[in-house]
């Protein structure tokens, strides 16, 4: 008996594990590869002039993405409706660690408080929180139907408006525009009625206008949004770091300077090429096809998360991977377009491409929401 539903379960995890979206972990896989690569470029050269191991940064890139493997392999294997009853617990625990990190015991660099100190590594509960955010509205809107009221929506922002707040006050205004844009995603998926999100657009500019008035961003955050605004004549600060980044990429041409050989890259020009600005390695030593074949691939990945949550067999699993979307597309585009001065810098690193292990564990994670998803329709 024993053995005959041992039996049962090991064909269960054989049909599921057939069904996998292949085109979507293939993808993932090789940007997040690529992604190691480049960051090994983008810090080599300053790393060996300084007499620092060259490989520093490819090892633990290649460590953090390897983590973020099995961590996306893990979330795949938990039936994604157990995220339903666990949404309530993430999220009061996420609210707990982003009030902890604030306290003494958490630890700051240039600023900002953010990070808990782990040995060698620096976990950053923020990465993380737009995952706990997704889960967290999903679980309540599959369980309350939707966000057609007023009372139900109103939870929902709630829900959201205290946990970017909490990331703003760190100060982390990237992550927190991240998960604004997440939040408004999974409200329209929900089926927010169109006159409340007209409303919530209203007082979302109004509370933008009001924002950037009344002195409330922090210097470094208005600078970066005036140098947006009107970049000519400004050679300082956040204009530096876009005037160089933008050299670095028309720099590459059509075809790139090759791998290694870029010289504003080597020279270490624009400040925190192997997180944030990662994508202006890409496009001084691959050039214009090389560029066009990062986006094509980061498409590709939205495209077939798009496509499970079409497919989805409820509306929890297309909540969930409708806001994996928003939180992907967003990061990409604003990214991307930070680099190239079509968007106001804001710090959001580059999925699976920027250094960090925090921000990439995360990404790999919401991909294995959306696996997750893709192969419960099939059970």
């Amino acid at each position: 008996m024993a053995q005959r539903a041992l039996e049962r379960r090991r064909s269960s995890w054989r049909s599921l594990a057939s069904h996998v979206d292949v085109v979507l972990v293939a993808s993932t896989v090789v940007v997040a590869g690529l992604g190691v690569l480049m960051v090994y470029s983008a810090t080599q050269a300053k790393l060996a002039s300084s007499g620092v191991d060259p490989l520093f940064y490819l090892k633990r890139q290649a460590t953090y993405a390897a983590i973020g493997v099995v961590a996306m392999v893990a979330v795949t294997l938990v039936d994604y409706h157990r995220f339903e009853e666990l949404g309530a617990v993430a999220y009061g625990g996420m609210v707990l660690a982003l009030l902890a990190v604030l306290s003494p015991i958490g630890s700051s660099a240039r600023g900002s408080q953010r990070w808990f100190q782990l040995g060698s590594f620096q976990l950053q509960p923020s990465s993380f929180a737009s995952l706990v955010l997704i889960v967290a509205v999903a679980a309540y809107a599959h369980r309350h139907q939707g966000a057609q009221d007023l009372r139900r929506l109103g939870v929902l922002l709630a829900m959201g408006c205290l946990l970017i707040l909490l990331v703003y006050g760190q100060p982390d205004l990237g992550t927190a525009i991240i998960m604004s844009v997440v939040l408004l995603a999974m409200l329209v998926a929900a089926g927010a009625r169109g006159r409340h999100l007209a409303i919530l657009g209203a007082v979302a500019v109004v509370g933008i206008i009001a924002i950037v008035n009344l002195g409330v961003l922090h210097k470094y955050q208005t600078d970066r949004l005036t140098c947006f605004v009107n970049p000519v004549g400004q050679s300082q600060g956040a204009c530096y770091n876009l005037g160089q980044s933008q050299i670095a990429i028309g720099s590459g041409g059509v075809s790139g300077k090759g791998l290694f050989h870029g010289s504003v890259t080597n020279a270490a020009i624009v400040p925190e090429q192997q997180t944030d600005f990662i994508f202006t390695a890409v496009g001084e030593q691959l050039g214009f096809f090389g560029s066009a074949s990062v986006l094509a691939l980061f498409s590709l990945i939205v495209w077939r998360i798009l496509r499970n949550a079409q497919l989805a067999r409820d509306r929890l699993g297309r909540l969930l991977c409708m806001g994996v979307l928003g939180l992907i597309a967003f990061s990409v585009f604003q990214n991307a377009g930070m680099t190239m001065g079509i968007m106001p810098i804001t710090g959001i690193p580059l999925p699976f491409m920027s250094y960090g292990g925090s921000a990439i564990i995360a990404f790999f994670m919401a991909v294995g929401i959306v696996l997750n998803v893709g192969l419960r329709r099939y059970r």
